[in-house]
């Protein structure tokens, strides 16, 4: 199967790991290279691409200011040591992106913000205003508060995890690898590069290695868990050497890495998920000119509920149905129950100061709802 081109993806996620951002006998960042991807990323985001960033650093980045020993750190060290590091990780990105007039958004993240679906929404909406306004976030484990049981301990899920949340259709991780090869080249010199992969196989997963770097919590495992995660949300997913100067650039030039190919589009994949594999805990009832609006791509407003069933919280699947009890289609709600019920009916400013707040327009988002997801009731 051909290769993917990099200028025909519309939301990029970029990875980059400690071992590439920190020299670690200096403990500094590698500002020139930061720079070169830097420019990489202006280029992309010149062309009207969304991109985010997860960067790992902020350990490595505390510990060299705060001058602690090599070896192993306890977790409170650890922690301590990323709450120094996270304010001069969000510094060195915030000066590099300037240069090209881009603002960075810091985002820091934990293991129950991507499966907990309230934070999830929460930090998704987060993304979703920072791309609107044109900004690059910069995502990190928030290593500050998370503990070894809730944690993810590696960017590499983290970042897939992150393209899944943004609806991202590519996550490239920059890595000290150039890509999956069929057998670990550091032991074997014969080893060849797999240039595509079709779907993460068990012959695939055998192929993964260990971490090689000092700084590197993940590994070729990791990068293969990543790449079902991506996969199956419908992300394509690469690996490619970070080592070099303009990495991005590289890739699409057509350099050395490994493509991770989903059949699915993150919309698709995710409406697949919202219609089957999501327990609906209520029911919304809406009138004609609603269904109308809804089959013709529209969101779902609160003016357009005449009814609300069941005990839902905002984020929670429910079933919609048309006034003739039918369903129409199974959404992701941005209110709980109480308020759906107080605002049904309603206009978007009416329910502003019904609730005292000023929340969402929409009571299901058209990015949220999948119309016909089952057969009528």
């Amino acid at each position: 199967m051909a290769r993917p081109k990099l200028k025909d993806f519309r939301r990029i996620v970029v990875k980059v790991g400690s071992s590439l951002l920190v020299d670690a006998a200096a403990g500094e960042v590698r500002e020139a290279w930061l720079a070169a991807l830097a420019a990489d990323l202006a280029k992309l985001h010149a062309g009207r691409r969304d991109i985010l960033v997860v960067s790992s650093g902020s350990i490595a980045l505390g510990r060299s200011r705060l001058k602690l020993p090599r070896g192993p750190l306890k977790l409170e060290e650890s922690q301590a040591a990323a709450a120094v590091g996270q304010i001069a990780l969000a510094r060195i990105w915030a000066k590099v992106l300037a240069q090209h007039k881009i603002d960075a958004g810091q985002i820091l993240v934990t293991l129950q913000d991507t499966e907990e679906r309230r934070r999830y929404l929460n930090a998704r909406s987060t993304i979703a205003k920072l791309l609107e306004w044109r900004s690059i976030p910069i995502i990190n484990e928030n290593d500050t508060v998370a503990t070894n049981e809730i944690r993810y301990g590696d960017n590499d899920r983290l970042a897939a995890r992150v393209a899944t949340m943004a609806s991202a259709d590519l996550l490239i991780l920059l890595s000290d690898i150039d890509g999956l090869y069929d057998s670990p080249p550091g032991a074997n010199p014969n080893a060849k590069l797999i240039p595509v992969v079709e779907s993460v196989s068990a012959d695939i997963e055998a192929m993964a290695g260990a971490a090689e770097s000092e700084l590197s919590r993940g590994g070729m495992t990791t990068k293969i868990e990543a790449a079902k995660i991506a996969t199956t949300a419908g992300t394509h997913m690469l690996i490619a050497s970070g080592k070099i100067d303009h990495p991005l650039q590289a890739i699409a030039d057509g350099g050395r890495c490994t493509w991770f190919l989903t059949p699915a589009n993150p919309v698709t994949a995710r409406k697949r998920w919202i219609a089957g594999s999501l327990e609906p805990k209520g029911t919304l009832t809406i009138d004609a000119g609603a269904v109308m609006a809804l089959r013709a791509g529209k969101s779902l407003l609160p003016a357009g509920v005449i009814r609300v069933d069941g005990q839902f919280a905002r984020g929670d699947a429910v079933i919609v149905r048309g006034p003739d009890t039918h369903e129409i289609g199974r959404g992701l709600v941005a209110y709980d129950a109480d308020n759906a019920e107080l605002i049904k009916g309603r206009s978007s400013s009416d329910a502003a100061q019904i609730l005292g707040i000023s929340g969402r327009a929409e009571m299901i988002h058209r990015d949220d709802l999948v119309i016909g997801a089952a057969p009528a009731a």
